[in-house]
Order: structure tokens, then C-alpha cells, then sequence
């Protein structure tokens, strides 16, 4: 299996599927993100959402989670001769957009995509893996999208 085969390229891969709850949704917001329409409902109703709804963070912390089970269950996919590729470290993302609102009760998909990967002149052995991430809400709307980067350790 070529690496292009192993990273999956241009081929949308469904991570899993999770349900935010109303006492998810309170504990991530008291932590980490403590606006009134991720703590409290009738905020909420008064607020721009009208309902209780998730903070983008957390949203975008559930795909991290998803993403990372996912690459954990591919270990057997790799048949070349050498190392298994190794996923390292993330220089960074952008283009982050919270496209919709991830409400108490929603079933969110979510999904990354590889685009490329380059060699790092700096890091001999190591490429930049380029993916696109994305999450979809129960009727096929997309909530969260981002372009992020990881290392990837080959030889």
C-alpha cells in the first residue's frame, strides 16, 4: 500500500457520530467556556441561538477526540516494507468556521479529509500532511469546518 493509499488522499473519512447532551454541553462551558447560552436554557431562549446550544470549542474538541480513535484503528492498514508512518505534532489550523449552532440533543458526524502532503526540508523522515476537517449535523448540514496540518513521520 502506497502512503497515498495508507493517508487515504482525497477520500472523506467518516470519524464517528456523537450526541451532545444538555450536561455535556453545561460541564465543557463551565470549564472552558462559560457564556450564558451554553450554561443555562432560559438564557439561551433569550439569547441569538434561542436554545441551549454547544460552544464551538467544544465542538471542535469532540472531532479531535473522533479523529484520534480513528487514526488509532488504521495501525493494521500499513503493509510496506519499513515503519508504519508515525502522526506527530500539529503546526497549526485556520480557516476555522462555526457554521451552524450544535444544540442540546444534536448527532454530529464528523469527518476529515487528507488534500497533500510535502516533504519538511527542516525534518529529514518527516511530511506535512494538509487535511480538511469537517462536521455534519443529523440533517446533513455542516456545522464545523477547518483546514489543519500534521506532521507525519515516514522512515
Amino acid at each position: 500500500m502506497s502512503l497515498e493509499a495508507y493517508l487515504r488522499l482525497g477520500e472523506t473519512v467518516t470519524l464517528g457520530s456523537h450526541t451532545f447532551t444538555a450536561d455535556e454541553i453545561k460541564r465543557f462551558a463551565e470549564k472552558y467556556d462559560p457564556q450564558p447560552f451554553h450554561l443555562d436554557e432560559k438564557a439561551a431562549q433569550q439569547s441569538v441561538f434561542g436554545r441551549l446550544c454547544a460552544s464551538g470549542w467544544h465542538t471542535c474538541a469532540m472531532w479531535m477526540k473522533y479523529n484520534l480513535q480513528n487514526a488509532r484503528t488504521d495501525d493494521g492498514a500499513w503493509r510496506e516494507p519499513g515503519p508504519r508512518p508515525e502522526f506527530g505534532p500539529s503546526p497549526g489550523f485556520s480557516n476555522l468556521k462555526w457554521l451552524k449552532p450544535v444544540y442540546a440533543g444534536d448527532t454530529i458526524t464528523f469527518t476529515r479529509t487528507a488534500v497533500s502532503h510535502r516533504a519538511l526540508a527542516s525534518r529529514p523522515g518527516w511530511r506535512l500532511l494538509s487535511l480538511k476537517a469537517g462536521a455534519f449535523n443529523g440533517d446533513g448540514q455542516a456545522v464545523l469546518e477547518f483546514d489543519n496540518a500534521v506532521l507525519l513521520r515516514v522512515g
